[in-house]
């Protein structure tokens, strides 16, 4: 019996590719945590998504609406465009993407350049929805050790 396919359209089995991230395997790179996001939300994978977006904007995050977009949409693919790594400590990275869906209101295509920060040896999603609160001049929420006006504030 053959393996499931990745959501993500790697074209590698699930358990061989985001299934591991899921399991707890840190990503790789940025691309891959965006590919095992979009895996998430394709498997109602709720819990995922949550810890999977920066630590100090989890609070923030609207589990309920997650869920029951995951759960309401049919998901028709993922196209990544591009992935730029911009370098610096912490380190950040672009991941530029288009993701459909087919909903109750017909077929959506969304296009999104996505930023990701690696903190303590993981990627996190840094959600433009939730706003991170911190000062020009206070440490970074990300824990990279920078001022936030240093590191992730021109993300947001």
């Amino acid at each position: 019996m053959n393996a499931p396919s990745c959501p993500c359209t790697s074209g590698d089995p699930l358990d061989l590719c985001c299934g591991r991230l899921h399991a707890g395997q840190p990503a790789g790179c940025a691309e891959a945590l965006m590919r095992s996001r979009y895996s998430a939300y394709v498997l109602g994978l709720v819990d995922y998504l949550v810890e999977t977006t920066l630590p100090a904007q989890r609070d923030g995050l609207d589990r309920e609406a997650i869920a029951a977009w995951s759960a309401v949409s049919t998901w028709l693919g993922l196209e990544v465009e591009g992935h730029e790594l911009l370098g610096g400590k912490p380190e950040h990275a672009f991941v530029t993407f288009v993701a459909r869906w087919h909903d109750e209101q017909g077929e959506h295509a969304h296009r999104e350049r996505s930023a990701f920060v690696q903190s303590g040896g993981r990627w996190y999603f840094l959600d433009p929805s939730v706003p991170l609160r911190a000062g020009r001049n206070d440490p970074c929420p990300c824990s990279g050790g920078q001022k936030f006006k240093k590191c992730c504030a021109g993300f947001f």
